[in-house]
């Protein structure tokens, strides 16, 4: 399972390979919040997400020999673009599974790492069958997205940066809010915080009509979404909590946080105003909740803005929907 040690460890191997993402205010947000809110932004991560710190700690650790035979994931887009950025970056082959549905800019950025990419439908075909299929037909190590003690490790570096910065901020106490599909992101940066910033409270964030972990912690045992597409918050749409992820969450994260669509959409717009960062729906979900949904939060919010792979027929939505 993964702990502060294998965290640490993997910061270490993505040491000269990640960007360090800085923590970002605006008194424009802040007013509009009632309480101070910093922002993350893993948008400005390579390939436009946090997803690369896991993908890169993952096959990282993969001993030579296994490595060379390649990897493979299935993702909507930002895993699925982690991966064959850290893969090719590795000199060694990848195939994506992904929805057929995924934003076009993520399927064309996957190919364009050089991965092979296997359109799947969302509704009615399972990517976890058809991933451990052909891991098994091609010999390549499957790279999970979020239930993978290696990934929640890369992705925990994201809380280490977190607690550095915030206390080279002056902040002791504060709310972190993160967007959350399967909940690898969220556990990697629990755990973090955990040991190195305790009296820092985390939150998963999603959108309406998708907020199987929130509905999880509330019910303490994992639910499912009824549906699993349909929201422009694409990029943390999974069935449901992993098994790995739950007990952590349950264990480290306050009750979770939903946004609507729309709120999604007016962060989008806000974070391109006042921060001049382009973030998808999906990744904006954290500063939809600082920002609308504060009444169960402190003085201060940390929201990280976990993607920015948005098209631009969306983009160009939420700026007409929302000008400021």
């Amino acid at each position: 399972m993964t702990d502060i040690a294998m965290i640490e460890a993997a910061r270490v191997r993505l040491d000269g390979h990640v960007r360090r993402t800085p923590l970002l205010s605006s008194p424009f947000l802040d007013e509009i919040a009632g309480r101070r809110v910093f922002v993350k932004p893993e948008c400005l991560q390579h390939t436009g997400s946090f997803k690369f710190r896991g993908a890169w700690s993952a096959i990282s650790a993969l001993p030579t020999e296994v490595r060379a035979k390649g990897v493979i994931a299935f993702s909507s887009g930002n895993h699925a673009q982690g991966v064959a950025l850290a893969a090719r970056m590795h000199g060694i082959p990848s195939v994506i599974v992904m929805p057929s549905d995924a934003p076009r800019i993520k399927i064309e950025n996957t190919r364009a790492y050089g991965a092979e990419v296997v359109l799947y439908d969302r509704a009615n075909e399972d990517r976890d069958a058809i991933g451990e299929r052909l891991s098994r037909e091609r010999g390549l190590t499957l790279i999970k997205p979020f239930d993978e003690p290696l990934v929640i490790a890369g992705q925990g570096t994201t809380g280490l940066e977190i607690a550095e910065q915030a206390k080279e901020e002056g902040i002791g106490k504060a709310d972190v809010l993160v967007p959350t599909g399967g909940g690898g992101f969220i556990s990697g940066v629990a755990l973090a915080l955990e040991a190195k910033a305790p009296q820092f409270r985390v939150h998963p964030c999603e959108p309406q009509d998708f907020d199987d972990v929130t509905r999880s912690l509330a019910s303490g045992k994992i639910e499912r979404n009824a549906a699993q597409s349909g929201s422009l918050c694409d990029a943390i749409i999974t069935p449901q909590p992993g098994a790995i992820t739950f007990p952590i969450m349950s264990r480290l994260c306050g009750p979770g946080l939903v946004v609507t669509e729309d709120e999604a959409l007016h962060a989008v717009a806000l974070a391109f105003s006042r921060l001049k960062i382009v973030v998808e729906p999906g990744g904006a979900v954290a500063l939809a909740a600082a920002l609308f949904h504060g009444e169960t939060l402190g003085d201060t919010v940390i929201a990280v803005c976990s993607g920015g792979n948005i098209d631009v027929d969306v983009f160009r939505l939420a700026l007409d929907k929302f000008p400021t």
